[in-house]
């Protein structure tokens, strides 16, 4: 089987490249090979939350883009056609009878031009269109790390049930093997049924734990497509390899915590700066607001509607509103009283995020050092377990050892081998926990 293997070190230093997912894809977009890098990629791409994140900023870019169409100035035309079927009707002075006054039919069409001078809202999207913009795309990346982080501890589950699997296959070809001799000893008269049955029994159990991995193997497959945004109704082709992954198990753990690189940091501070610009907001509202309008009336009156638009009586103005807020029961300094608080309470957010950075590293950081002594202790069993199978099996054929030690030194072996490959899988898991909390997995 081909090796081929991209660690979580390698792409968090920028090795994922969207060309090289095109190349892992077929025109469907289903993957060849279903590597840790390639599935990252794949998920990177298709997770319907970093897509709605992705889609979110687009709708940001459009949303800063109508606020900031108030500064242009604003043309439009108003048209309009009245029939009044009972003129009103006055008295003037000298005149004892009421005189119909109007038309029968009017028309009127208007242009009006208006250019905000100053208005707090259209200055509050001007000021904060890039920290809101790069909100938006903080809160992309936040997504794509965690997706990064979920498909990578889900990929190593699967890895953890195939090793089973893997050991499962082995075992039983061996007690196959071991049965078959069982069973020629006993019909040769050199032993009793004890050691054949014995052997049908661990045969039996090793299939049925075949079985059973089989089916859990399954479901982890389908949790891993479900976090990758891939179709249930295909299959995923692992490729991995295990030699290049136990020499990805080792890492730095003299390394110091830096919150500047956790994304969760560089949000807040965006927030701040968002929360600072509120509070210039609320205080410009005791600040005139001013705009400048302009507008050309066509006018038409005619008693007869075909006569209507043969003579317009035009009008035109121009405009300039001044809004003075003069007092409002206090609700101005309310409110800016409450964007204050709202500030130090993210400065607070702020304080409380450095510290959970450097819980979470510790907690991290000593999960990843206990796994990892729990591996290399589980590595050396194994490779004792095999010593002492190799061993015993030999002197069963030659008559020194009894089947049973055979049996149970086989499942001591048995046992050895799956803690190993749950130690590795587990402890590089504990890496990516790592990883994330130094805020190592950047895009």
């Amino acid at each position: 089987m081909k090796r081929l293997i991209f660690t979580l070190s390698w792409l968090i230093t920028g090795g994922i490249s969207m060309p090289m997912l095109a190349q892992q894809r077929t025109g469907d977009s289903l993957l060849q090979e279903a590597t840790l890098q390639s599935v990252i990629q794949y998920a990177i791409v298709h997770q319907p939350l970093v897509q709605q994140a992705i889609i979110d900023e687009n709708i940001t870019n459009e949303t800063i883009k109508t606020k900031l169409a108030d500064w242009y100035p604003q043309l439009n035309f108003n048209y309009s056609y009245q029939n009044n079927f009972q003129l009103t009707r006055s008295l003037f002075p000298g005149n004892p009878q009421p005189v119909a006054i109007g038309a029968y039919n009017t028309s009127a069409g208007q242009f009006v031009a208006s250019q905000t001078l100053f208005n707090r809202d259209v200055l509050l999207a001007a000021k904060t269109k890039g920290e809101v913009r790069t909100q938006s795309k903080q809160n992309t990346v936040k997504n794509k790390i965690d997706v990064t982080v979920s498909v990578s501890k889900a990929f190593y589950d699967v890895l953890a049930t195939i090793e089973q699997i893997k050991v499962s296959q082995q075992d039983i070809v061996r007690l196959e093997s071991s049965l078959k001799n069982a069973e020629a000893q006993y019909k040769a008269g050199v032993t009793d049924k004890t050691d054949y049955k014995r052997a049908t029994i661990s045969l039996n159990n090793a299939k049925a734990a075949l079985s059973t991995n089989i089916a859990v193997l399954k479901s982890k497959k389908e949790y891993l497509k479900y976090v990758m945004g891939y179709p249930s109704g295909n299959d995923l082709n692992i490729v991995y390899d295990s030699l290049q992954m136990e020499k990805e198990v080792d890492m730095d753990t003299l390394q110091a915590p830096n919150f500047n690189n956790r994304i969760e940091y560089q949000q807040l501070l965006t927030q701040r700066k968002l929360m600072e610009a509120n509070v210039r907001y609320e205080k410009t509202s005791f600040i005139p607001t001013a705009s400048l309008s302009s507008a050309y009336n066509l006018n038409y009156l005619n008693d007869k509607l075909s006569k209507l638009y043969n003579n317009n009586y035009p009008n035109s103005y121009i405009n300039l509103t001044i809004g003075v807020p003069i007092f409002q029961g206090g609700k101005r300094t309310s409110k800016i009283r409450s964007a204050e608080w709202s500030l130090k309470r993210t400065d607070w957010d702020i304080k409380n995020l450095q510290s959970s950075v450097n819980s979470e590293y510790s907690q991290a950081q000593a999960n990843y050092k206990s796994y990892l002594a729990n591996y290399i202790a589980l590595k050396e069993n194994m490779e004792l377990a095999q010593e002492v199978y190799d061993v015993i099996q030999l002197q069963y054929k030659n008559g020194i050892k009894t089947y049973l030690e055979v049996i149970t030194s086989e499942s001591d072996l048995r046992t050895a081998r799956i803690n190993y490959y749950n130690a590795l899988y587990t402890v590089l898991a504990s890496k990516v926990d790592v990883q994330k909390s130094l805020g190592q997995i950047t895009y």
